[in-house]
């Protein structure tokens, strides 16, 4: 969660507003998707015991839109040549109030949830009594965990003067002029906790939202914002726009109720690729969902902005630059301080594991409730011996032999001209990961070790970090993505950028009919339930049809079940075994599910592997060394292993202290990559005044040279 959004935890009562620019489409119609969206996001909230208030426009434009539709039938051919008049605003709303209610009650029935209709004038809250009737009658209605809407009454509205130049919530002829305002008076009356104001933005920018150098503000500070602030044109659908909503948000966050402006969905074509130019792919569905959740999304407002220390807006670039110097900085301490620094990261994760673990408790608890497969949460879980093994890595690490400044190799090209080739950092990594704790901690103390800098991006939010990857090219050399599938696919397809990974962690163990049956079930258990999350753990069996015939097959299936596997198999083996067959042959389950398949022999199941792998870990269980020979040569794939568990392609396992992803790349790095794989070398020349000129004058040794610590 956001530290500037930990209040949210508190909030009980919360007031959401949508514009005119959110109920209808640009040619005045309703927009149904984002109304059932938002409808059920209330539900939810509803559910959760959230007392949710609905303030609403749109009354309007549906009237509108219903009696250009009634003008237009019961007009002749001739009328039609003749200009038309412009229909009465308060014939639309009268209208369009009805209607819009009954599209809300349809939508909320079909949820079983109760909504009331509030229609209310400026003028009446000047009524103290009817002020307190308000409270005690909202009160009463969620009591009973109805929803109530409020819209201004416009159809008997008496007020024309324009919003713009007026104050806070009360402009000259009464209390409130748009929904916006009401919005935020309402969340002063009924003593809301938070107030969402949904808009056909992300939120609030520092200049247009469409001008590419607009960058959106996360925490308004009005001694900051206030004068930097340059508002575009104001809402083509509504009354109020971008500036009602700042004036009502600023006024309802300094009488003490937090407010946040942010998109509910895309509106327009336009605003669809305009977010997609600025943030990659992504849809905005459950804006209301995730601003409870502490998200840091859209623009709060909040009287206790100005104190926070994390008020800085500090760009992307401006992040990749910084993490560029202190990697500078970073390579200027020598083996031992850095070292010094490790182990301290290893005694503190050591002494803190009671609090750790009660922090990730939370976090599990949080994402369970969000409803998040089982196999992210296994994830995201930090057990005491997953602690234990960091620490171990940590430790590890800070012991290793010195990375930076190793010459590589050295050559004399000529008489007194030497030439070395020295190890160096790669410069900046961005790392991003999906409910992989553990991972913050690896990738940082090899960044550290190695002397790399580094940004680090938590969470699912992957949509997001697209916006670094389209920009930040000259600035960030590595890209490591850490979580599922799709968050890598996502990544390779949206920078240009080199990124350093694995999509998919397809892992088979093939079973030879030379393989010992019993080390073969042992393999086999261990590779798909030691921790079936894993990137590493077996997905596939492939089983030599001889085993399908002497009962070898039926074991192996029996061993698997006893761990709680479900078994699909391939067209040969649900044949014979009488199971479902699988969907593909391309899958990770990251669950206690496999896929099993007979082959005809060693190089069947080769190519099955080159056909339906992804280029991570496999491994053959056989006694013949001429076949396990001829799987180790010829599969291609970043680890593969003879008569051992798929399991023990990790970087701590392999002794490089820790890893900051297994990578299935044929460049630079292959397999789990530790420091070694986050280095690249730099030539360094040493001469005595010598020139080229056309390599005249100068005889060539090319003559290798012991190298020198």
């Amino acid at each position: 969660m956001d530290p500037t959004r930990a209040f949210v935890k508190s909030v009980k009562r919360v007031i959401v507003k949508v514009g005119t620019a959110v109920v209808t489409r640009s040619d005045g119609r309703l927009a149904l998707g984002r109304l059932g969206a938002l409808c059920e996001q209330l539900k939810e909230l509803n559910d959760k015991d959230y007392e949710v208030i609905l303030v609403t426009s749109g009354a309007v434009g549906l009237g509108r839109q219903r009696l250009r539709y009634r003008r237009l039938v019961n007009s002749s051919f001739s009328d039609l040549q003749n200009p038309q008049g412009d229909l009465d605003g308060k014939a639309c709303a009268a209208v369009g109030q009805s209607s819009l209610m009954a599209l809300y009650d349809i939508m909320f029935s079909q949820l079983d949830v109760t909504s009331s209709q509030l229609l209310v004038n400026d003028g009446f809250f000047r009524d103290t009594a009817f002020r307190k009737q308000l409270s005690d009658t909202v009160s009463a209605l969620l009591d009973l965990r109805i929803i109530p809407i409020f819209n201004e009454n416009d159809a008997v509205s008496t007020r024309k003067a324009s919003y713009e130049g007026k104050n806070c919530l009360q402009d000259s002829s009464g209390i409130f002029w748009d929904n916006d305002s009401l919005a935020g008076l309402l969340a002063l009356e009924l003593k809301a906790d938070l107030l969402v104001l949904l808009s056909d933005v992300e939120g609030l920018y520092s200049g247009p939202p469409s001008d590419p150098k607009s960058k959106l503000i996360h925490t308004y500070v009005k001694e900051k914002h206030q004068s930097e602030i340059t508002f575009g044109e104001k809402s083509t659908y509504g009354r109020g726009g971008m500036t009602a909503k700042v004036n009502a948000a600023v006024c309802a966050a300094f009488a003490g109720t937090p407010v946040i402006i942010t998109r509910h969905e895309f509106c327009t074509f336009a605003d669809l690729k305009l977010h997609f130019n600025r943030h990659g792919s992504g849809f905005a569905t459950d804006n209301i969902i995730r601003v409870l959740r502490g998200e840091r999304i859209g623009t709060i407002f909040h009287k206790d902005a100005h104190l926070w220390t994390s008020i800085k807006e500090v760009s992307a670039h401006d992040m990749a630059v910084a993490a560029r110097h202190s990697s500078r900085r970073l390579q200027l301490l020598n083996s031992e301080e850095r070292r010094k620094i490790l182990l301290a990261i290893a005694d503190a994760l050591e002494n803190s594991e009671g609090s750790i673990r009660l922090e990730n408790g939370a976090d599990v608890a949080d994402a369970e409730e969000i409803g998040y497969d089982r196999a992210l949460i296994s994830r995201l879980t930090l057990r005491p011996e997953k602690i234990s093994s960091l620490v171990k890595s940590v430790r590890l690490l800070a012991n290793m032999e010195e990375p930076i400044g190793q010459i590589l190799k050295r050559t004399e090209l000529a008489d007194k001209l030497v030439l070395e080739k020295i190890s160096c950092p790669l410069g900046v990594l961005l790392v991003i990961f999906e409910s992989r704790p553990d991972a913050l901690v690896q990738i940082a103390a090899l960044a550290i070790r190695s002397g790399n800098g580094l940004l680090l991006k938590g969470g699912k939010e992957a949509k997001r970090s697209n916006a670094i990857l389209h920009k930040l090219d000259d600035t960030i050399d590595l890209v490591v993505p850490r979580g599922s599938n799709k968050l890598v696919s996502q990544i390779k397809d949206a920078t240009k950028i080199p990124v350093l990974g694995h999509a998919d962690g397809i892992c088979h163990v093939y079973v030879d009919k030379s393989a010992n049956i019993d080390m073969a079930k042992q393999i086999i258990r261990d590779a798909k339930a030691d921790y079936p999350a894993a990137c590493n753990a077996m997905e596939t069996l492939l089983v030599h049809e001889d085993l399908s015939r002497n009962g070898g097959l039926v074991e192996l299936v029996a061993e698997l079940q006893r761990e709680g596997v479900k078994v699909y198999g391939g067209p040969r083996a649900s044949a014979l075994l009488n199971i479902a067959g699988t969907k593909s042959y391309h899958l990770e389950y990251s669950s206690l599910a496999c896929t099993v398949e007979i082959v005809d022999d060693v190089f069947a199941a080769i190519d099955h592997i080159h056909q339906h792998g992804s280029a991570h870990t496999e491994c053959i269980v056989a006694e013949d060394c001429e076949v396990a020979e001829a799987f180790l040569r010829q599969v291609d794939s970043a680890a593969v292993f003879h008569n051992a568990s798929t399991r023990f392609c990790d970087g701590a396992r392999f002794g490089l202290g820790a890893e900051v992803g297994i990578s299935t790349s044929r460049i630079h790095a292959r397999g789990p990559v530790g420091v070694e794989g986050l280095l690249t070398n730099r030539w360094i020349l040493r001469g005595s005044g010598h020139v080229v000129n056309g390599d005249r004058g100068i005889t060539y040794t090319h003559k290798n040279l012991p190298i020198k610590a």
